[in-house]
């Protein structure tokens, strides 16, 4: 269930929003005059979903290049390349 308040709980309250944002890992949808209008979240939450938009972005990239005929590696490539990548630092 979305956590809604009014925009003005972010000047009167924002310790409260704060730590909604942090201990229920959730954003709070902020209204001005019963339209939405903003939305807080913490850091964390939004590095989240930045990463999620990002790994959909390239798997999206990776099915159209699929969908082309383009030919990728297989599983046991890439966790080489990946082992390699992690001892080389």
């Amino acid at each position: 269930m979305p956590i809604i308040k009014p925009i003005s709980s972010l000047r009167n309250k924002a310790r409260e929003i704060a730590t909604i944002c942090h201990e229920q890992d959730e954003p709070v949808y902020l209204t001005t005059n019963g339209q939405g209008d903003l939305v807080v979240m913490s850091i964390e939450h939004y590095e989240r979903l930045k990463a999620h938009g990002e790994l959909f972005e390239k798997l999206g990239v990776a099915q159209a290049q699929s969908a082309a005929g383009e030919r990728g590696i297989t599983h046991a490539q890439m966790m080489r390349r990946l082992r390699k990548r992690l001892h080389e630092k």
